[in-house]
């Protein structure tokens, strides 16, 4: 198969210091591992690009539900031939402004280093819903440039129609960076300062689950659990529970 072009090709090759084009991927690899650091919070499927020819492996078989597809995508300009066309602009400008951060704090740390930003695509039945999109780096070649990539598509159309125009640089495998760009045209208010801890049980309440649920997963109690969603309810000026996961998606907290 050949090498296709698709959206971010062009801004990808002017990065040739980060972007392998030497295909490298560790042998105990596990995707399960990776799956656990991003937040999915409705329907999603995930999938990784092998950068040096854009080529797509493990793709997750929820693609074609999610997506008019005749197949499962084997290349990555078969996932961007999807996104809305008035969102293709901000999506460049989403993924240069993403690897700039990162290059700020430096290419050594990408692979702990999650990218998440929003843009629609287009649905199985034709229409347009918001997408929340997560990239991690997974592996680097001999010479330190990124060679795999996850990505992570979760249909949040149902929690907001929204996009922040926020790009959300987040830390993992711990790192406790979080950092926001706003892409958006109008000057916005500040974006609420939240601690690890906060950040850590808004990401599980997202997915669904309870105090109780969360207290047993972060190893606290559930009374611990309780003060910090009243603390995020109040950070993000959220009259309740229902609304905290629409209201940090808005403000691009997620």
């Amino acid at each position: 198969m050949g090498k296709k072009d698709h959206l971010l090709a062009d801004l990808w090759n002017t990065y040739p210091e980060v972007i392998s084009s030497q295909p490298y991927f560790p042998a105990d690899f596990h995707i399960g591992h990776y799956i656990s650091e991003v937040v999915a919070t409705g329907s999603f499927y995930s999938y990784v690009i092998q950068l040096a020819d854009y080529s797509l492996h493990f793709v997750d078989p929820a693609a074609r539900t999610l997506h008019p597809l005749q197949s499962l995508p084997t290349q990555l300009a078969d996932i961007t031939s999807l996104i809305h066309p008035d969102d293709l602009g901000f999506v460049l400008a989403a993924e240069k402004a993403g690897l700039e951060k990162i290059r700020s704090l430096g290419f050594e740390h990408s692979l702990q280093l999650k990218c998440a930003y929003c843009f629609r695509m287009q649905v199985h039945d034709g229409s347009y819903h918001l997408f929340h999109h997560q990239a991690l780096h997974l592996s680097k070649d001999e010479e330190g440039r990124v060679s795999f990539s996850l990505n992570i598509h979760t249909d949040i159309q149902h929690i907001t129609a929204v996009n922040n125009k926020i790009v959300l640089i987040s830390g993992i495998e711990g790192r406790n960076d979080y950092w926001q760009i706003d892409l958006s045209e109008k000057h916005k208010a500040p974006m609420p300062l939240l601690s690890r801890r906060e950040m850590e049980v808004l990401g599980l309440l997202a997915q669904g689950y309870s105090s109780k649920q969360i207290g047993q997963r972060l190893f606290i109690s559930e009374l611990t659990v309780r003060v910090h969603r009243k603390n995020l309810l109040k950070k993000t000026n959220s009259s309740k529970s229902g609304n905290l996961v629409k209201k940090c998606y808005e403000l691009g907290l997620l």
